[in-house]
């Protein structure tokens, strides 16, 4: 098991680097890749991994370099992944209320596709016919995570055709013969109850027995993983179980076996990312001690946007005596990280870490308030490499046209 990063590593590239700055642990993300491959190793599964939360072409390519495939939420994420050296066969993009030419583009570049409307459905039956292998995204109607926010599969979402448009899927399929090859699902993310898999497992298989070329189902991701202490992570061993039992009490008509795709993003690149910041000032309030940070919500939006928690810890002084601190960012907007948060007592100029910062930390970042975006550093061998450089001014202007 690979050792977590330890605050002086965590500072030494801090110092090496400047702040704010992403770390990525490689050898985490091969562990927790290898924990999907030990539980379902007696099963005919393939991982995609969902890249939308970490696209780095650093990280692709060690992910390729461990054997995960990998799945794509638009087409720029395609050729991201082509870029990285994955091979065509190897990509999965689903599409999310797009243009059809988008899905023309990812056909014509030669990978997965899944279809998520009824119309773009239509429209690719009707150039590709048979031609070209799909598969087709369904909504389960089960509302399933620990976040509405990222809930997907519930009778509100807007991903997926709806079940109860089944019906009209069937028509559209047999009027262009078109060529399913996989149904579908993903019912949000934070799952860590198991059967919400068997659910959605149920509902694939009063449909299975109506496509006669199917190859796959494709349950998609949304593994929970660990963010405060006690916190636990899906039981891969027992979702594994629970799958194997799903589909041995649900034998594909004609017996053809059926392959399982899943698409974890979050689950393999949480843990591996740190996000380390410095304390800029510490401003008192009434009761509240104000920790400002040298970040915002420009750099790790997650708080904000879904109230989701990160652990922080200060690197400078981290057998300090406890204070209860608010950590807010630089932005001129309200940002605030955390509230009441027991922190070891922090200076003005310590470096504080914010844990599980890998998945949708860098990814959703912005120049909002014209400030830079961070670097990013990936450690692996503990080695720790620059792959991507912070921001400069330039940057902010260049793709602006200055007119006169």
């Amino acid at each position: 098991m690979s050792e977590i990063l330890s605050h002086s590593q965590l500072t030494a590239i801090a110092e090496e680097f400047g702040t704010p700055v992403y770390i990525y642990h490689a050898e985490k993300i091969a562990e927790q890749y290898q924990k999907l491959k030990d539980a379902f190793a007696n099963q005919d599964v393939v991982i995609f991994y969902a890249s939308k939360a970490l696209t780095n072409v650093n990280i692709l390519r060690y992910i390729k370099s461990i054997g995960a495939n990998v799945d794509c939420s638009s087409i720029n994420e395609v050729k991201l992944a082509l870029h990285a050296g994955f091979a065509p066969e190897k990509v999965l993009y689903t599409s999310n209320g797009i243009a059809f030419e988008e899905i023309e583009e990812a056909k014509n570049l030669g990978v997965h596709i899944n279809i998520d409307s009824l119309s773009n459905l239509e429209k690719f039956g009707k150039k590709f016919g048979h031609t070209y292998p799909v598969g087709i995204r369904l909504r389960p109607n089960i509302l399933a995570g620990g976040n509405l926010k990222i809930s997907t599969g519930h009778d509100k979402s807007k991903f997926g055709i709806p079940v109860d448009q089944f019906q009209k899927v069937l028509e559209c399929v047999e009027e262009n013969n078109l060529f399913i090859r996989g149904l579908h699902i993903h019912t949000g993310s934070e799952i860590k109850d198991a059967d919400v898999f068997v659910k959605g497992i149920e509902k694939l298989f009063e449909i299975i027995p109506y496509f006669k070329e199917l190859e796959f189902v494709d349950l998609g991701g949304g593994f929970k993983v660990p963010y405060k202490e006690g916190d636990t992570e899906t039981d891969i061993t027992l979702l594994a179980e629970k799958v194997k039992e799903a589909f041995a009490n649900h034998p594909n008509p004609g017996n053809k076996p059926l392959q399982i795709w899943f698409e974890p993003g979050k689950f393999l690149v949480s843990e591996a990312g740190y996000f380390v910041t410095q304390v800029n000032v510490l401003k008192e309030a009434g009761t509240t001690i104000f920790a400002g940070i040298n970040s915002g919500f420009n750099h790790l939006i997650r708080p904000m946007f879904y109230d989701s928690y990160h652990r922080i810890e200060n690197l400078s002084n981290q057998n300090g005596p406890e204070k209860t601190y608010t950590v807010v960012g630089n932005i001129c907007e309200t940002d605030t990280f955390a509230s009441d948060r027991k922190i070891s007592e922090i200076r003005e100029g310590d470096y504080l870490v914010f844990y599980n910062a890998g998945a949708y930390g860098f990814e959703m970042s912005s120049n909002f308030n014209s400030r830079f975006k961070p670097a990013e550093v990936m450690v692996k061998d503990g080695k720790a490499v620059l792959i991507r450089r912070r921001d400069v001014f330039e940057d902010l202007l260049k793709n602006q046209i200055e007119v006169e």
